[in-house]
């Protein structure tokens, strides 16, 4: 079975150390020294109250990096490194900037 590529806007589910499952889109991959991120965004569960937080929905966004597991498959895990988080949140923020100008 081929290796399944994460897709921008995707939405993926992840289980968190307390067993709590919660719903994340994928709102950019990054690759960066070699190694590739995915830029996560938690959905909440608002209903159809889309757009009364405009703006807000930035500041909540999660780094993961992505892994092979012992059996060749790609996942996603914490970057244990607070130089390299900031490293690669750094980049995403100027990735952003320089899309908004």
């Amino acid at each position: 079975m081929p290796e399944q590529e994460l897709e921008l806007e995707e939405v993926i589910t992840l289980v968190d150390e307390d067993g709590q499952e919660q719903d994340f889109e994928v709102i950019d991959i990054v690759h960066l020294e070699g190694s590739k991120y995915a830029i996560l965004l938690p959905l909440e569960e608002t209903g159809d109250d889309e757009g009364e937080n405009e703006g807000d929905d930035e500041g909540e966004a999660i780094i993961l990096k992505f892994e092979k597991d012992e059996d060749g498959n790609e996942i996603l895990v914490d970057i244990e490194d607070d130089e390299e988080w900031e490293k690669v949140a750094d980049y995403w923020e100027e990735m952003i900037a320089g899309e908004d100008s």
